[in-house]
């Protein structure tokens, strides 16, 4: 198999933020990729206003699925499971999704319908520029607080502002209804609530629990590893 890594809001160099896993699967065998989102500038287009929303984050996604026939499992984090729901529907190659601290949304929804209606506290909007990012203040104590040192002190160099478009852009399909479905829910994350999580879990077929922040393919790679090897 191989396996597609779809990474979460706020971020760019997706590669940085999965190479503990990449480099787990690789010595295992296992191939893995991890796509560029459009709309954290990963592409090189200006984000904001204008610039690419999810439509575009879908298009390269399933680009990527699309490029081989190998069995696949797409592992994807956070917002990551936005862009999937509509990249992964009908890719014949994608035998299994594993949803991270993520959100499984039915077709019309958009990542807005997941929250309160105001913005988290960790996140600063600029709606003039029409982007958003993480706080860099905020990023270790939220979402980083079980990494080790290096991790914690390397991260803040892969954020980026993202369009604010994401967040309400509603998906066109919903590929976790046909595909079989793991969700992975981060007990001790502090970004996104685990008994959040534990709602949205409840519409895959399978849940796993790790005791872990948001991030675990970086604070526990061999206990998320030792799951995708798992999957039947």
């Amino acid at each position: 198999m191989r396996v597609v890594f779809v990474h979460g809001a706020c971020v760019r160099d997706g590669s940085w933020w999965w190479h503990r896993m990449s480099g787990l699967l690789r010595g295992r065998g296992v191939p893995s990729v991890t796509p560029a989102l459009p709309s954290c500038g990963e592409t090189g287009a200006p984000g904001g206003h204008g610039g690419p929303g999810l439509a575009e984050d879908v298009d390269a996604v399933r680009q990527v699925l699309r490029d081989s026939d190998e069995p696949t499992v797409v592992v994807a984090h956070s917002y990551g499971g936005i862009v999937t729901a509509e990249a992964a529907a009908g890719v014949a190659s994608v035998r299994h999704l594993v949803l991270i601290s993520s959100y499984l949304p039915e077709i019309g929804q958009s990542l807005a319908d997941f929250g309160d209606g105001a913005p988290a506290p960790f996140l600063d909007v600029d709606p003039d520029a029409g982007t958003f990012g993480v706080r860099p203040e905020l990023l270790v104590n939220t979402f980083l607080q079980d990494c080790d040192a290096d991790v914690q002190a390397e991260a803040a160099n892969h954020l980026t502002r993202q369009s604010v478009r994401v967040t309400g852009e509603a998906v066109g399909a919903a590929a976790w209804r046909d595909v079989p479905t793991t969700y992975l829910v981060c007990a001790q994350d502090a970004g996104t609530p685990a008994r959040s999580q534990r709602e949205f879990a409840r519409k895959a077929g399978r849940v796993v629990e790790l005791d872990a922040g948001h991030h675990p393919f970086l604070s526990r790679p061999a206990a998320v590893g030792d799951l995708l090897l798992s999957l039947p």
